[in-house]
């Protein structure tokens, strides 16, 4: 066996999304599960819509999510010499012919095609033949070249998703492969491109299902045998929609700044079109241990903000807090709140709230920036009657050892001395000290203000 060598070739003709970059993760996955090579492709030779911003949303977007690249990023622009010279070659032996059918004329002949009920289709007018004499060349006209396509037999592959596709050849015309001003189309370099690569394996979106037969053919044209083929399903939307930019799809950096993990976007991008049993949380060394081509779903998969959050929380819960503070200090930056050496443990005390990194430094700023109870807040829970038991607290805590144990005794202290159960006092307390009256454990919670925070905000009773 050779050894396994994937791509991923998008185009950057606008930003990528969740379901373009699923098309990133399986080849990245599979060339990594079996310890193979992973290329990524840049097929720019949209010039008008191409753009540089859009390359580096796809670099950035692979990179926030781990999924790196052994060889590349090639550009196809910068390969255009290569392309040219195996046109020639091909041109050199009849595989490839030129073509003076003007756009008119090929209009013409589709609008007959479709009166006639046929499907409309390259004739073949000047493809070259035994015997055959062809229309004199037109003045001033540049042609395009055509490929020869087989006319008997069929193209047929095993598809890692779809099982068997066989397609007549009679049912293929013969395909433009360079433009009139010679620049090749995107079919004849993609071929040559995974030619050139070594590429044993193409895992890419169904869409491509219809170019497949064409690059078989100009595979062998070309002598070389095709790669197995993976054809993954769409991605839809929360509306059923094939997802995109059109279609409200975001850019992947977006989920970064929104606060998700890369390890949970790959878990759950991983569940849009593969599974492993049951299994609904795993980490990326499982998923890898796990990932195989047999697995890949045959029907569309549907994006679930809410199941996304979910898994992403998961991730949340689990993380080493050492490492979960540094994205909950990026965060926290963005509010212009500078962290410290609390920000870990602050981690491990809200990160079971919490949902995305946005939300747990929404909760972490409190001890670095000063908070606003709502009036509502206040007035439910600061009464006259509690008063006096939170300016006893705030006098207990200015002289016992500030940590949760003896933090925990003075709270028990004063809500002996004042008949309170803690709720009494703890909403309160939490109401003037966080700036709500749902948290973690009080005496937690407390241990990691600094004392003088702490009572400065108890006395705004």
């Amino acid at each position: 066996m050779s050894k396994t060598r994937t791509r991923f070739a998008p185009s950057p003709t606008g930003f990528i999304h969740l379901g373009n970059i699923r098309s990133a993760l399986y080849p990245w996955a599979f060339a990594r599960s079996t310890g193979g090579d992973f290329i990524l492709r840049i097929e720019d030779t949209d010039l008008e819509r191409s753009t540089q911003a859009a390359v580096d949303v796809i670099i950035e977007g692979m990179a926030w999510l781990g999924l790196d690249h052994d060889e590349g990023p090639f550009y196809q622009m910068q390969r255009m010499d290569r392309y040219k010279a195996v046109l020639a070659e091909m041109q050199a032996a009849g595989q490839v012919y030129p073509c003076y059918m003007s756009v008119a004329e090929l209009d013409a002949l589709r609008e007959r095609q479709m009166a006639a009920k046929q499907k409309p289709r390259y004739d073949g007018t000047w493809r070259p033949e035994l015997g055959k004499v062809l229309p004199p060349v037109p003045d001033g006209v540049q042609p395009v070249l055509r490929f020869r396509n087989p006319q008997d037999g069929v193209v047929a592959w095993d598809d890692k998703v779809k099982g068997r596709i066989e397609i007549a050849n009679d049912e293929l015309d013969d395909l433009v492969i360079a433009r009139p001003d010679g620049t090749p189309t995107y079919n004849f370099c993609v071929v040559v491109d995974d030619i050139d690569m070594a590429i044993t394996h193409v895992i890419r979106g169904d869409d491509h299902v219809n170019n497949t037969p064409r690059q078989i053919n100009i595979f062998r044209a070309l002598g070389k045998e095709p790669p197995v083929y993976a054809h993954l399903p769409t991605v839809l939307n929360e509306q059923g929609e094939k997802m995109s930019k059109r279609n409200g799809a975001k850019p992947v950096t977006q989920y970064r700044d929104e606060g998700y993990l890369p390890d949970a976007m790959v878990n759950y991008l991983a569940r849009l079109g593969w599974s492993h049993g049951d299994d609904e949380i795993f980490s990326r060394a499982q998923f890898l241990e796990w990932f195989d081509l047999d697995h890949l779903g045959r029907s569309a998969a549907q994006f679930d903000e809410a199941k996304l959050r979910w898994v992403n929380a998961q991730h949340l819960k689990a993380m080493d807090d050492q490492a979960l503070a540094p994205l909950v200090a990026e965060q926290l930056a963005r509010l212009g709140v500078t962290a410290d050496e609390r920000l870990p443990a602050i981690c491990a005390l809200f990160k079971d709230r919490c949902d995305t990194t946005v939300a747990l430094a929404q909760w972490a700023k409190a001890f670095y920036a000063d908070v606003q109870a709502s009036d509502a807040d206040r007035t439910q829970h600061l009464t006259d009657a509690v008063r006096p038991a939170i300016a006893a607290l705030a006098e207990k805590l200015k002289t016992v050892a500030w940590d949760k144990a003896s933090i925990a005794a003075a709270i028990k202290e004063v809500l002996a001395a004042h008949g309170l159960k803690m709720p009494a006092l703890a909403m309160p307390v939490r109401v003037l000290v966080m700036g709500t009256p749902q948290t973690p454990s009080l005496d937690a919670v407390l241990a990691l203000f600094s004392r003088d925070v702490a009572i400065e905000r108890l006395s705004k009773a």
